[in-house]
């Protein structure tokens, strides 16, 4: 387990404050209150770990099955639907099956590819802060979609993913460009805080869904899909 660089600022800063505390609570313990003093800085050290925690990048081994797509993020399935009013270029003309995963504050808020991705499209949509949960948060909130040409086993198709931010979540991290190739399971982004993600693939009996509402899955070892082509 690591933490991620997409967390550098948040958990290097926090770290070096929290040093800078502990250091004055210690102090406070041997010149003048040992109980509160090392209260402090205990406190101070679970307050750091709680925020490093959120920027964790745990191992993650990925299944070997050609066949399988796996989940884009840690979380619990909200919805499955056809949608036709995504706004999504590489859909264009035609309805796309969008799967939504909440994130909550105690997951791993890292986004990984489903497979193989060539990007054609990225689109950011400014927008408003509802909770993840809300029902029209994929609809208005600040959102990142990434999209292109996916490949499984020699099989193309569309495929693209949401990032959309949350109540708590105000910052989306995607430092991936169009023309860029991301191998299955590998790391391409990350929203900071509860956030909520989605995965759109065709409508198609190619594709066979391997998740309900209630499950939880982790980004990169749960399938989410098996094309059946």
């Amino acid at each position: 387990m690591t933490l991620t660089k997409f967390g550098l600022r948040e958990w290097g800063l926090s770290a070096l404050f929290a040093l800078l505390l502990i250091a004055a609570s210690i102090t406070l313990a041997i010149l003048h209150a040992p109980a509160t003093g090392f209260s402090l800085a205990l406190f101070v050290l679970i307050i750091w770990l709680g925020i490093a925690a959120f920027f964790r990048n745990p191992h993650r081994k990925i299944p070997a099955d050609v066949q399988l797509m796996m989940s884009p993020a840690d979380g619990v399935i909200k919805d499955i639907e056809i949608v036709s009013d995504h706004g999504i270029e590489p859909f264009a003309g035609q309805d796309a099956l969008r799967i939504g995963i909440f994130l909550s504050v105690l997951n791993v808020h890292l986004n990984r590819a489903p497979s193989d991705l060539e990007l054609t499209y990225k689109h950011y949509r400014k927008g408003r802060y509802l909770d993840a949960r809300h029902p029209d948060c994929h609809k208005e909130n600040e959102a990142m979609t990434i999209g292109g040409t996916a490949t499984v086993n020699n099989f193309a198709f569309p495929m693209a993913i949401r990032q959309v931010s949350g109540a708590i979540a105000r910052r989306i991290v995607c430092p991936v460009e169009i023309g860029n190739k991301i191998e299955r399971g590998a790391i391409y982004g990350m929203i900071k805080f509860g956030s909520r993600t989605e995965l759109y693939i065709p409508v198609s009996d190619d594709f066979e869904v391997q998740v309900k509402i209630g499950d939880k899955v982790s980004a990169g070892i749960s399938v989410m899909v098996k094309i059946a082509n």
